[in-house]
């Protein structure tokens, strides 16, 4: 069992930014890729960003690419997600989600944090 536990938003104006982490429980947090999602009032679920075990590969969603830098720390079993030149459409609850090697699929999920960008 893997718990996560996300933190870091909040509200910010429009140019900001913020940095969101996410805390994993247990020993083996180095065998899971780990993934940020969000996802808007009405909206889908999105993918935002990923990062395998080792940190050394890394994806973005198009929407985010540029202005957005995921990053983990394996000795402190955290895994972080910077955002910058944020807009009102970065309005979500962000998720941070973990896969392990063996799987397929993300297979634990945290609550969430909101994140509120005003114009």
């Amino acid at each position: 069992q893997v718990q996560l536990v996300e933190s870091g938003g909040g509200l910010v104006q429009a140019g900001g930014s913020l940095r969101l982490s996410c805390a994993a429980s247990g020993r083996t947090f180095s065998t899971y890729a780990m993934g940020w999602f969000r996802q808007a009032p009405g909206k889908e679920r999105e993918s935002v960003a990923s990062i395998s075990r080792s940190g050394s590969n890394t994806y973005y969603a198009n929407s985010v690419k540029g202005r957005a830098t995921i990053s983990r720390d394996n000795a402190k079993n955290t895994v972080y997600l910077q955002m910058n030149s944020l807009t009102p459409e970065d309005t979500a609850v962000y998720l941070c989600a973990a896969r392990h090697v063996a799987s397929r699929a993300y297979e634990y999920w945290g609550q969430g944090t909101q994140v509120t960008v005003s114009s």
